[in-house]
């Protein structure tokens, strides 16, 4: 099944970008076809992946979102570094989207008709979001057949997560019945303190089944691998955090879709930090 998931948290710093592109670099990799979209006005995405100067004016995801005329989506997509990795980018024209939005019909909706003509050449899509739950966020919401939650393992990880489920109970309500939890991700772990453990006793006793077994611990290659333009899996494929977004994408596929909107399966996969 065709998959199209939103990477989302209201607060920053919890890895929704690190995880967007090295998740998507390691399903890639994985003989699997997908396409990263960047819905951040931040455009570290687009950054990361190396494609910053790339990026074809009039063929952003602003201009997508805007265009008076039904957007092709062949004329947004750009190949990256990666085999089978594709990229619709963002630039600094997103930071006026949340406001143009405002007035244009089916404000909600206008990243849906897009991505939908992704489901027969994509595997997976994942959009990338702004730290807030704006119009942006809620387009992506509406786009999305399930939704992806990046936690740190840190003292305020649960704040503000009951605000962002309840956007996603009212999403499911009005705009989106079908949405669903592809699961909770643990970022910035770090097992060695009381602190990290006990955060993550405390988001897997809330979320139970949908947290995924994989947890991504800190290390400074996903740190510095942006800055090279490349996923963790070519700067340095040893690396802790490479290996912990492979065991990740090898979850995803084992645990399979959760469009149905009920909790996810537990997944049979490990991964050894």
């Amino acid at each position: 099944m065709k998959r199209i998931v939103a990477i989302a948290n209201q607060k920053g710093g919890v890895g929704k970008t690190t995880t967007a592109i090295n998740l998507a670099a390691s399903l890639a990799l994985a003989d699997q076809s997908v396409l990263l979209v960047d819905l951040d006005p931040q455009s570290n995405l687009t950054s990361g992946i190396g494609l910053k100067n790339e990026a074809v004016s009039g063929r952003t995801v602003y201009h997508a979102l805007t265009s008076d005329t039904p957007p092709t989506l062949d004329s947004y997509v750009m190949p990256t570094a990666v085999s089978g990795l594709s990229l619709i980018a963002a630039d600094r024209n997103l930071t006026g989207a949340e406001v143009e939005l405002i007035n244009l019909p089916q404000r909600e909706f206008r990243l849906r008709p897009l991505l939908e003509q992704a489901r027969s050449k994509f595997d997976f899509v994942f959009i990338d979001t702004p730290p807030s739950l704006g119009l942006l966020t809620l387009n992506a919401l509406t786009a999305a057949d399930e939704i992806l939650i990046p936690l740190t393992c840190e003292y305020f990880a649960l704040e503000g997560v009951a605000e962002l489920m309840t956007t996603l109970d009212r999403v499911r309500g009005s705009l989106n019945p079908e949405l669903g939890i592809a699961g909770v991700l643990l970022t910035m772990a770090d097992s060695r303190t009381n602190l990290g453990r006990q955060v993550a006793h405390e988001v897997r006793s809330f979320f139970k089944d949908r947290v995924f077994k994989t947890t991504i611990p800190r290390n400074i290659r996903l740190g510095e691998a942006p800055s090279h333009g490349l996923p963790a899996i070519l700067y340095d494929v040893r690396s802790k955090g490479a290996e912990a977004y492979i065991a990740l994408a090898r979850e995803i596929l084992t645990r399979g879709s959760t469009a149905d909107s009920g909790p996810p399966e537990t997944s049979t996969g490990n991964y050894d930090a």
